[in-house]
């Protein structure tokens, strides 16, 4: 029988088709309760029924799959076993670290992830430039949410309501003024994790006599790949950032003493 024919879509996607067909297929599972049928993964996947076939085969094989009587497949034994793996081995601060320093060493500035807790949210880890003016944000510092790029991006996620959090939700990012103190700009974007729970912040920290329009262009972008490699590292949605976010600067109002 002829292989089935690559897609459009599958010719772009790197490694070996045939994995990720079979991948694609443990993906359907996702949101699956009761098991799926070859006709449910076909319309999940769009594969042809006799590739399902095949390469449920070999998946059940290896116990990422396992085939009830009634012709339904269920996701294996291998899948949790791997899962357990995961976790045993799984720090945060690997994922987390290479992403601050190539956001620090891209532009220069302090970058910092943020998390909430109750209502404060904590530097948990953070990267800076030796240089003469440096931001004074330790690890482990607390702050009220409401002061700040990234407590005002971890309310505006945890679906805090008001017209502030619905404009920083529709610009998808978050900037501050002389808000935390009264030498700092900063820039903050969400980081998600798996089944779209908000995981904490990224916020880059800039001394606010460099903070200018110029500015804001070139390090937004590079704060919003940093947040999207990260959320893609901690399984979340990466697509939330498959557009590039939209400038606020105009909309920014200058602090008093400015």
């Amino acid at each position: 029988m002829p292989a089935e024919p690559l897609s459009e879509k599958e010719s772009a996607e790197p490694g070996v088709a045939a994995v990720n067909r079979a991948l694609t297929i443990l993906q359907a599972f996702e949101d699956s309760i009761d098991g799926m049928t070859l006709t449910d993964l076909m319309k999940a996947t769009g594969l042809y029924h006799s590739t399902i076939l095949r390469l449920c085969e070999s998946l059940e094989h290896y116990r990422y799959l396992k085939r009830l009587p009634d012709g339904r497949y269920m996701l294996g034994a291998t899948p949790f076993y791997l899962g357990m793996i995961y976790q045993a081995q799984f720090r945060l601060q690997d994922y987390v670290l290479p992403v601050l320093r190539e956001l620090t060493r891209s532009t220069h500035e302090t970058s910092a992830l943020y998390v909430r807790e109750g209502d404060q949210r904590v530097c948990l880890h953070r990267v800076e430039l030796p240089r003469r003016v440096r931001m004074n944000v330790p690890e482990g510092d607390r702050v009220e949410l409401q002061r700040g790029a990234a407590g005002k991006v971890l309310l505006a996620f945890s679906d805090e309501p008001g017209k502030v959090y619905d404009e920083i939700r529709a610009a998808r990012h978050a900037v501050s003024l002389a808000e935390r103190d009264s030498e700092s700009a900063a820039i903050a974007c969400p980081v998600f994790a798996g089944q779209g729970r908000l995981a904490g912040a990224i916020s880059l920290g800039i001394p606010l006599y460099r903070f200018d329009k110029a500015k804001y262009a070139e390090c937004l972008p590079l704060v919003a790949a940093a947040s999207r490699q990260l959320t893609s590292d901690l399984g979340g949605d990466a697509a939330f950032y498959a557009e590039p976010l939209a400038t606020v600067f105009k909309n920014l109002k200058p602090p008093r003493h400015a």
